[in-house]
């Protein structure tokens, strides 16, 4: 008998995912999971393993293609077997109607509606939040997307469509109000007048010499969201200069009894983690997040680390990285960074981070002004560690020029709950913690 291979739910919000290639042809044989397919969803981009052994018999759903959970998008079986399909691969509807998904079974019980009620309320977190920062109910609004579901377009629409009633003319040319825009320069406490966005100019002109092509689902995502962290948040930044020769010695001294005690290789990331972790402990506005006119203090630190990627850029989660040692945070952030790259993390270890730590210095960078993962409500930049000669003061007071490996790290932080003392007092910490730490090496 054929196996119908359905198109997994990778996680408790997601409700459909886009096939992004298949690894296998029809008529190609196939050996339990070995990867037959990739996906895209709103949080991660993930390698499919097949799920049994046999010879492909039918391709259901075309490279991207968009479906919901538990949609059937292949079958396997033995090779004698007849696609169902005539030997043809069929190819879903780019807006795939719910009726022609699997139903999802709860307790051997066929539950339709739970499927069409998922896709209509679990639209993407950049739709859900703008819905929750203008008020508005999702089940209200006439959705374009699959089982009703409301998408950014729709949502745009609608708040658009609000703003031509309100600014409709009457006939009369009325005198313009004074509308408060938090995000437009003021004088004093005059509140600034809303003005109209200018028409976006052209991407490129008639005859110009252009290669255009459509955006990843990964970068749309991207896109969405550093839009909507500049919308959502009062972005204030400070830098600070951090002398790292300590923290090189020490990593010098100790890398080789590290890596054979630990299995894993130590950079300079996890010293910067491990102060981090410090820091937020001792300033937990730094770990909170903004629920309305609430402070949400978070009690867990989960580190979000930036990992860069071909084709893009995802922030798995390090969870509970203050209880980790210096060893257990390497470990877990190079196991983290290895399957971002090959596509093997899971939906959990990409959600759920209360603050996120990105390294631009890597590729040289002298500082970052990193936005914010939200709804995280700060991100620590970590510039490149070069030598330079500085000003350093001995024991006895007297001041001499040395080499000495210097590092820029910038915050980037939500000025709505932190303020500028509160933001350098968090890097100040971390800035001593790193020149006088032994981060349980010595």
């Amino acid at each position: 008998m054929a196996f119908d291979v359905v198109m997994p739910q990778m996680g408790e919000s997601i409700a459909e995912a886009t096939v992004l290639k298949w690894h296998k042809q029809a008529g190609d044989a196939i050996v339990k999971d070995e990867t037959l397919y990739e996906i895209s969803t709103d949080k991660v981009d993930a390698e499919i393993p097949a799920p049994a052994t046999g010879t492909l018999l039918e391709i259901l759903v075309d490279v991207n293609i968009t479906v919901p959970v538990g949609t059937v998008v292949a079958r396997i079986g033995d090779a004698s077997e007849k696609p169902s399909g005539a030997g043809a691969p069929t190819l879903a509807p780019a807006v795939a109607p719910t009726a022609a998904a699997a139903p999802v079974q709860q307790g051997g019980i066929e539950d339709a509606n739970s499927l069409e009620d998922r896709l209509r309320t679990k639209s993407s977190p950049l739709v859900r939040e703008m819905a929750r920062q203008h008020g508005l109910d999702l089940s209200r609004i006439q959705g374009t997307g699959q089982a009703g579901r409301v998408t950014r377009e729709d949502l745009e629409a609608h708040l658009a469509g609000q703003t031509a009633a309100a600014t409709a003319p009457t006939g009369i040319a009325p005198i313009l109000p004074a509308v408060h825009d938090p995000s437009a320069p003021t004088m004093g406490l005059l509140p600034a007048l809303a003005v109209p966005p200018a028409p976006a100019l052209p991407a490129f002109a008639p005859g110009e010499r252009v290669k255009v092509e459509p955006m990843s689902r990964m970068r749309k995502v991207i896109a969405d969201g550093m839009l909507a962290s500049r919308r959502t948040s009062a972005h204030v930044y400070t830098v600070f200069e951090i002398d790292m020769t300590r923290v090189a010695q020490l990593r010098n001294k100790h890398k080789q009894a590290f890596e054979a005690q630990f299995g894993t290789k130590l950079s300079f990331l996890p010293f910067v983690m491990m102060a981090a972790c410090k820091a937020l402990r001792a300033y937990p506005v730094v770990n909170a997040s903004v629920d309305g006119d609430n402070i949400v203090y978070k009690q867990d630190i989960n580190l979000g680390i930036a990992v860069s990627l071909d084709w893009g850029l995802i922030v798995p989660v390090v969870r509970n990285a203050d209880m980790m040692n210096l060893g257990g945070l390497a470990r877990s952030l190079n196991d983290l960074a290895e399957r971002a790259r090959t596509k093997q993390l899971k939906p959990d270890e990409i959600s759920g981070g209360t603050f996120t730590i990105t390294n631009p210095g890597v590729y040289g960078d002298t500082f970052g002004l990193p936005i914010i993962n939200q709804p995280q409500v700060a991100i620590q930049g970590v510039g490149a560690i070069v030598k330079r000669p500085v000003v350093v003061t001995g024991p006895d007071g007297t001041d001499f020029i040395a080499i000495r490996q210097m590092m820029f790290s910038s915050l980037g932080f939500d000025h709505r709950i932190i303020d500028g003392a509160t933001g350098d007092l968090f890097m100040a910490f971390v800035k001593k913690e790193l020149e006088n730490s032994t981060f349980g090496l010595e």
